[in-house]
């Protein structure tokens, strides 16, 4: 036998061994044996570099460093969920399917494991790359950290699509997460807080030998990518198994709300038995075609909803009523509490959102409050324990003026929050929009954080966000904490940010109500800021999906000298301020006003690309039939209501064949 040919055995042997000690909880070798083999393949690996593997399962030990994790934009973009919490929520998101989609609809029931979440890359069977969560569109790369967790295959076995992209949860099981804890106390270290930021933490770990020693699991759950070759996802789930990954058996196939709720009920009482922490349900159409039909809103799938279950509370004492200001000068109060435990973590503060909300509870300073954490992240208060209430105490009276400027608050009518109108003078203000503008889905511009944004706010460096084009090196160097190399990455990060496109740059000037999706709406109608600034409210409204009040929003924001000023000045440096000549070559106006309807599945284009057409050319993607739309196109194994329903309202069929015809 060679000596590549013993190398290629040892690696395949290795990996078999491994896959059923920690996938299958089945070990066929002693560890002893398993170390003999490992430390045969390493002492070969290193006798002969020329026979490489970057998937070995020598590599699993870790050891190689990585000082900065590079961010890497999601092929397929990692959706958040919405959250349920009672039976009406589920039946209310069933009722919106079923007016969507045609046919019976099964669900699949899997439970919603509470770790770090993850992407991992295959490409012909081998891990080509992992990758954080991140804002859901770009995360950070922690392939080396990701190659050491043993539950992850390095290679794929059985049969497998030939690229696809699989999401899951880093976990840690609560008895390594125990044993880690142990071993920090017996050495004077503070223990761990809980076993889900243990977990994320461990991913951006700079040096892959520490993260290899933490006993990591990684859940896998869900498989992205074209040509997959399942139509469920259960099936997809069970191909999963067979690929190697761990996916948790608990997963059930049920064929209506009532079976849901009965996979609910369970999980609630017997999680607690689990090895690691759930914090509730998630609930899929298992159909892959009637998932794309539905399709996503701009922050979540339609096909899919989170059912948590009920959150932990406690009771603490409230010392004090604070009050924050937010970048658009919106007053958050905030309540000072006496540390609690909760979830695994110490609440000291939760906010109390508006005036309505303290006057509805009757929140009052030095109350017995009960504490909850809402979707398990953010902590609200949820009642007031009155037995307990100092007989000296008074009703909270909501503060006149801003704490940070002392100009008096406005609040309009049917608004919820006070605002502080001194747009230009108050720094809070000024310092949020500035973080606003680089902000990771804004500018993201490298080398600059909040922090140091107050500092050059504070320092009377910068007073608003085109102020940042004017900054040099030796303005920053004198900062708190800002070294050569440091103060070198910021100029250089502000000035890779002039190439950030249009929509983004929209989205970034911190316009109120104009979101990410509301900025590229803008952004794709009007082509330039020139024309926005131009566009009446009027305008505005007819362009989709804008409402009365981004609008009015839109024209209040621009009709201020200043900002108008400032936009000029962004121009004068080179910003991105109209849409790129490819992204105009590629749209059109040929379906302009037409409102379509895509259905089925489709050869020559995937649906994504045939909605993005119809967008690109100035036509409207409906998800339902209606007397307004003016075309369907339909696809294989399209539902025979909507064909039904598009015959009997008048609405043209056309094919994929048709539709793409129409365009050239």
């Amino acid at each position: 036998m060679t000596i590549q040919q013993k190398i290629k055995d040892l690696r395949l042997e290795l990996r078999e061994h491994n896959y059923n000690y920690y996938v299958l909880d089945n070990a066929t070798i002693s560890d002893y044996e398993f170390d003999m083999k490992l430390k045969e393949l390493q002492d070969l690996e290193e006798q002969h570099p020329e026979f490489y593997d970057s998937n070995s399962p020598t590599l699993r030990v870790g050891g190689e460093v990585t000082k900065n994790f590079n961010t890497v934009v999601h092929e397929h973009r990692m959706y958040s969920l919405d959250n349920s919490y009672s039976k009406e929520d589920l039946l209310d998101w069933e009722k919106r399917i079923k007016k969507l989609v045609d046919g019976d609809v099964f669900y699949t029931c899997e439970l919603k494991y509470d770790g770090a979440s993850i992407s991992l890359t295959y490409e012909n069977g081998n891990l080509l790359r992992a990758v954080t969560r991140g804002d859901g569109t770009q995360g950070d790369d922690v392939t080396t950290n990701i190659k050491t967790i043993k539950s992850v295959p390095l290679q794929l076995q059985g049969d497998f699509p030939p690229k696809f992209d699989i999401r899951g949860e880093i976990v840690l099981p609560f008895d390594g997460f125990n044993k880690m804890n142990e071993e920090r106390l017996e050495a004077g270290e503070e223990p761990y807080r809980n076993p889900r930021n243990t977990a994320s933490g461990s991913l951006k770990l700079q040096d892959s030998a520490e993260v290899a020693k933490r006993p990591l699991e990684c859940l896998l759950y869900n498989i992205t990518g074209r040509n997959l070759g399942f139509e469920t996802q259960f099936e997809s789930l069970e191909r999963a198994r067979q690929m190697g990954f761990k996916v948790p058996e608990a997963a059930r196939l049920a064929s209506s709300v009532d079976e849901v709720l009965e996979f609910i009920s369970h999980w609630d009482v017997h999680r607690h038995d689990l090895p690691y922490e759930t914090d509730g349900v998630v609930i899929k159409v298992n159909s892959l075609q009637q998932q794309e039909e539905l399709g996503y809103t701009s922050k979540a799938p339609r096909w899919a909803m989170a059912y948590k279950f009920k959150a932990e509370q406690v009771s603490t004492r409230l010392n004090e009523i604070t009050y924050q200001v937010g970048r658009t000068g919106a007053i958050t109060p905030v309540a000072n509490l006496e540390p609690v435990e909760l979830a695994g973590t110490t609440v000291k503060r939760a906010s109390l959102h508006n005036a309505d909300q303290i006057e509805k509870l009757d929140i009052r300073e030095r109350d017995e409050v009960f504490v909850e954490k809402g979707g398990e992240i953010i902590p609200k208060i949820i009642a007031v324990d009155l037995s307990k209430r100092p007989e000296d105490s008074k009703p909270t009276q909501y503060i006149t003026h801003c704490p940070e400027c002392q100009t008096e608050l406005i609040r309009q009518e049917g608004d919820a929050k006070h605002y502080c109108p001194n747009y230009n003078g108050c720094n809070p203000q000024i310092v949020g929009r500035i973080q606003h503008y680089i902000s990771r889905k804004a500018m993201d511009i490298e080398g600059l954080g909040g922090e140091t944004v107050a500092l050059l706010v504070n320092e009377g460096l910068i007073s608003n966000y085109s102020d940042l084009y004017t900054l040099k090196k030796e303005d920053v160097l004198p900062l708190e904490r800002m070294a050569e190399k440091s103060a070198e990455n910021l100029i250089q990060g502000i000035a890779a940010s002039k190439q950030i496109p249009f929509e983004r740059v929209l989205f970034a000037i911190g316009i109120r109500y104009v979101g990410e999706t509301v900025a590229k709406k803008l952004a794709k109608h009007y082509k330039n800021i020139d024309a926005i600034i131009e566009a009446s409210v009027e305008d505005l409204i007819a362009v989709d999906e804008i409402g009365d009040r981004i609008a009015e929003s839109v024209v209040e924001f621009f009709s201020s000298e200043e900002n108008r000023m400032i936009v000029d000045e962004m121009k004068s440096y080179g910003l991105q301020l109209e849409l790129s000549a490819e992204k105009l070559a590629n749209q059109t106006d040929k379906l302009k006003g037409q409102s379509i309807v895509v259905s089925g599945v489709f050869e020559t284009v995937s649906r994504t690309e045939l909605k993005k057409m119809i967008e690109d050319n100035g036509g409207k993607v409906s998800s339902s039939i209606s007397s307004k739309t003016n075309f369907l196109v339909a696809g294989d194994k399209m539902g025979p209501s909507k064909r039904t329903k598009a015959e009997t309202l008048g609405v043209a069929i056309i094919s994929e064949s048709e539709f793409l015809s129409k365009l050239n």
